[in-house]
C-alpha cells in the first residue's frame, strides 16, 4: 500500500464507523487516503474523525470555495475508489448516473476501479429494484463487495451488514497490485 493514492467515499449509514477503521489500516498500511462525505455520512460520524485518522481535510461539499473542480481533483488524484457503506441511495444514483453532490460528481469523473461495500436493512437489500441497481453498476464495472448476514442496527437479523473493514482492505490491496480480477 506504501505510496498509492485511495479515495474513500463515505454516505450516511449507520456502518460509517466501521469505514474509520477501513480508513486507519489503510493509512497504516502506507497509503495516502481522502475521504469524501455525504452530508448525512456526516450526521453519523464527524469528519474531523477522519481528518485525525487521515492528516488530511475532508471533502464535503461540491460548492466548497476551495477548488472549483474538487469532483475532478479528487478523481486524478486516486489509483482506487471506495465507496463504503454504500446506501442504497447512493447504488440508486450511482446506478442512474445521478451527480448531485461531490461524492456522485467524483464518481462520475473517476477513471479508475469503483469498489462498493453495500450496507442497509436486509429488507432493503432484498428488493428487487436495489439488486437491479447492483446489477447495473456491477455490468459498469464497479466491484461489488457484498455485504455480510448477521445483527443490524436495527435490530433485525440478515444480509446487509457491511463487509468487515478487512475484508475491503485485502480487496483494495489486490486492486493495487494490479490484480483487476479482485
Amino acid at each position: 500500500m506504501k505510496g498509492h493514492e485511495v479515495l474513500i467515499g463515505v454516505t450516511g449509514g449507520i456502518a460509517a464507523y466501521k469505514t474509520a477503521a477501513l480508513v486507519s489500516k489503510l493509512v497504516q498500511a502506507g497509503a495516502g487516503v481522502t475521504v469524501v462525505m455525504t452530508p448525512s455520512a456526516t450526521q453519523l460520524i464527524g469528519p474531523k474523525t477522519f481528518e485525525a485518522l487521515t492528516g488530511r481535510p475532508v471533502a464535503l461539499d461540491l460548492w466548497a470555495p476551495l477548488t472549483s473542480h474538487a469532483h475532478i481533483e479528487l478523481a486524478e488524484r486516486a489509483e482506487v475508489f471506495c465507496i463504503a457503506p454504500a446506501t442504497a441511495n447512493f447504488l440508486a444514483k450511482a446506478a442512474c448516473g445521478i451527480a448531485d453532490d461531490l461524492l456522485t460528481t467524483t464518481v462520475l469523473a473517476f477513471p479508475g476501479p469503483i469498489v462498493v461495500a453495500p450496507a442497509m436493512n436486509s429488507r432493503m437489500w432484498q428488493k428487487p429494484v436495489v439488486q437491479r441497481n447492483l446489477q447495473r453498476l456491477r455490468d459498469d464495472g464497479f466491484i461489488v463487495i457484498d455485504p455480510g448476514e448477521g445483527y443490524l442496527s436495527c435490530g433485525m437479523v440478515g444480509p446487509g451488514r457491511m463487509a468487515e473493514p478487512e475484508e475491503i482492505f485485502l480487496r483494495l490491496a489486490q486492486l493495487l497490485q494490479g490484480d483487476q480480477t479482485a
